[in-house]
């Protein structure tokens, strides 16, 4: 069933696993036939190109890119589409921050600021995530005379509709119950499969999204077919067409098994 389909990957919780930071293996081999098969290989992840460093053993099946939660999508060196906040938005979010004293981390094309005050950004992305490439971020005064395409603010979901109220060009993505990631309302993965559904001209319906948070249910809402790994969130799985293993337990892999038997599925 994935001949000629296009599939898009969320990465942290779907491809990698919280707990070894690794790629499985099964996943590994299920992508390497879906690409044999003719299906093209997306990822679609809320981090931004810099740190997007944990996909060396699939780096070389991947067709595309979006990134920051659909603010910037490429494919090779060609931008399919760039969405960045506007800076009225930018500066109440920053400065709230700085008044309320909230962990943020400022997003621009290829550079990040973080404030962490609290050492939430630490504890989350550098120790749970791996993330090592915050650890020379850029001077936030030098990040906000550019482009900001991501605001990740480490506040719970209630004060997250208050800010939303103080941002009205802005969305929010949450996959995480201490931080939610704000981009431009125009930006979002769903919005992402469409642009580079447009730019490859292939139909939509023709694809498949795989993810575990919230920030990934626009793309399960997008797809032709919607997959929510075993460990993603109730209201992901709420919208899901289906519902596979966890990302530990072979979950793409049996993903890609199951959809490949349903010929006379009324999703195929």
């Amino acid at each position: 069933m994935t001949d000629n389909y296009a599939l898009f990957f969320d990465i942290d919780g779907t491809l990698v696993s919280f707990n070894t930071h690794q790629i499985p293996q099964s996943t590994v081999r299920a992508l390497t036939n879906a690409k044999a098969n003719g299906a093209q290989i997306y990822i679609a992840t809320g981090r931004p190109p810099m740190i997007i460093t944990n996909l060396g053993a699939i780096e070389h099946l991947i067709d595309g890119y979006i990134t920051i939660n659909g603010a910037l999508c490429y494919i090779g060196r060609e931008v399919v589409c760039y969405r960045p906040i506007p800076q009225q938005d930018v500066m109440t979010c920053v400065k709230d921050a700085q008044d309320k004293g909230y962990g943020l981390i400022v997003v621009g094309r290829d550079q990040v600021a973080v404030l962490d005050p609290t050492g939430s950004v630490d504890r989350i992305f550098r120790q749970y995530l791996n993330v090592k490439e915050f650890d020379n971020p850029s001077p936030l005064q030098e990040l906000l005379s550019q482009d900001v395409l991501q605001l990740t603010a480490f506040f719970d979901a209630d004060y997250e509709k208050q800010m939303l109220r103080r941002m009205p060009h802005c969305v929010s993505g949450r996959w995480h119950p201490e931080f939610t990631d704000i981009t431009a309302r125009e930006a979002d993965k769903g919005k992402g499969i469409q642009a580079i559904a447009r730019f490859k001209g292939f139909d939509p319906a023709r694809t498949i999204a795989f993810g575990d948070g919230g920030n990934d249910l626009s793309m399960i809402l997008q797809a032709g077919i919607g997959v929510a790994m075993g460990n993603a969130t109730p209201e992901l799985k709420q919208h899901a067409d289906y519902i596979t293993t966890s990302v530990d337990d072979d979950g793409i892999l049996n993903a890609l098994d199951a959809l490949g038997s349903f010929k006379n599925a009324s999703f195929d």
